[in-house]
């Protein structure tokens, strides 16, 4: 069996596949193993009601939605009997269920699982070599990120201002798999032009891979959003996926986030609204402190798209074709649901029937 791309949802087809006694070869381009999954908060999450899953993401494929609400709670088990460590047994929010992990310890324990750090002669994890060729008769798997790092993709399917955006995301996530799986005859689920992604401080901000969780500016909900040309987005999601989405669209991908200061006590996750302006203001971000609000300018920061490939709910893309993860399209379309928590399920599901293993 061979795996394209060894983020989260590879890395778990190929401990699954290897658990079943398979050899497997998982090819990953970059020179390291986790892909957007190690920039992440690490944590893996379903929406606690069904019914809520399809209000927030309704353009998404029923079928798959309930495989991953259906399935994670057994495979978030299996992920902890591989030896990954739970770092909270929760997600801190009252609509969703699941837990966090450490995402290098996540990754380490996966790819032991895998076979460890492989070599081109047998099977196992090799970084810094790309798929340049489906293998001819083996089963292929295709986990390769999505195509948030491509900017001239996203030009083509999301924003006329991809060369504005920050890329919050692996940079080996340019389309591998999109490209392969159309060149095998695959064809493309719902929600191509969809991405997910933060509001986070705009340049001259300072914002390394490090503080891609720790700087998003998460509180559009208490503020009044306007682009460059004064016109103004109402906040209707918890997530604020509906802000990001906006704002990579306007001007530069720019918004500024204009707070009450009367709202900078208000709570996000585990700070204060003022603690997270204070954070943008310390990574150098414009932000201007008014007499009765601070007026923070974000830009839009894309960390994976929700397009790619269409699958059935056996993760099958075509024959002897499987994808997973953010090569997927059609699960969180129209809204927001976790895409580690769709990696995890469809990359145990790809493998299993990759293998003709039932599921």
């Amino acid at each position: 069996l061979v795996v394209a791309g060894a983020g989260l949802a590879g890395l778990v087809a190929a401990a699954e596949a290897r658990g079943l006694g398979a050899s497997v070869l998982v090819l990953e381009k970059l020179g390291r193993p986790g892909g957007s999954m190690r920039l992440s908060s690490g944590v893996v999450w379903r929406h606690r009601d069904f019914a809520r899953f399809r209000a927030e993401c309704p353009a998404g494929d029923e079928r798959l939605q309930r495989t991953v609400f259906d399935r994670l709670d057994d495979d978030l088990a299996w992920l902890e009997a591989l030896g990954a460590p739970v770092t909270e047994g929760g997600t801190g929010n009252p609509l969703t269920t699941g837990l966090r992990f450490d995402p290098a310890r996540l990754t380490d324990a996966l790819v032991a699982a895998a076979g460890g750090l492989g070599s081109e002669d047998g099977s196992g994890v090799v970084v810094g070599r790309a798929l340049l060729k489906p293998p001819d008769g083996a089963p292929l798997i295709l986990a390769t990120g999505g195509f948030a790092a491509s900017r001239r993709l996203l030009r083509e399917h999301v924003t006329r201002e991809a060369e504005h955006v920050l890329l919050r995301t692996a940079p080996g996530s340019t389309g591998d798999g999109l490209r392969v799986g159309l060149d095998a005859g695959a064809l493309t689920g719902p929600g191509l032009d969809e991405v997910y992604a933060r509001a986070m401080p705009a340049p001259p901000a300072r914002v390394a891979p490090e503080d891609f969780v720790r700087l998003g500016q998460l509180y559009a909900r208490h503020a009044e959003v306007v682009n460059e040309r004064g016109e103004r987005f109402e906040t209707a999601t918890w997530s604020e996926i509906d802000v990001a989405q906006w704002t990579a669209r306007q001007p530069r991908a720019r918004a500024c986030l204009r707070v009450p200061r009367a709202r900078l006590g208000e709570r996000v996750r585990d700070r204060t609204v003022g603690d997270v302006v204070e954070a943008a203001a310390g990574a150098g971000a414009p932000v201007r402190q008014g007499a009765e609000h601070v007026t923070v300018e974000t830009v839009a920061g894309i960390t994976t798209t929700l397009g790619g490939l269409l699958v059935d709910e056996h993760a099958r893309a075509g024959p002897n074709l499987f994808a997973c993860g953010a090569d997927v399209g059609g699960i969180a379309t129209g809204g927001y649901a976790s895409g580690l928590a769709a990696a995890l399920v469809f990359g145990r599901i790809a493998a299993r029937a990759a293998l003709g293993v039932a599921p």
